[in-house]
């Protein structure tokens, strides 16, 4: 019994250190993500409009 018991931590601790490798990588994905807003382009300017004038 102690042979098997001692196999089984080992499984966990790579299976935890897989789960927490992925909530890293899902964190800073979503921290990329968050950050990324907008482009650095502005708006293009309001076009004036100006009134025909009657002839």
């Amino acid at each position: 019994m102690l042979g098997r018991s001692a196999a089984r931590p080992r499984r966990l601790r790579a299976r935890h250190v897989r789960a927490l490798a992925a909530a890293v990588i899902a964190v800073a994905a979503l921290v990329v993500a968050a950050n990324a807003g907008p482009s650095g382009t502005t708006a293009p300017e309001p076009v004036q409009q100006v009134a025909a004038q009657d002839r």
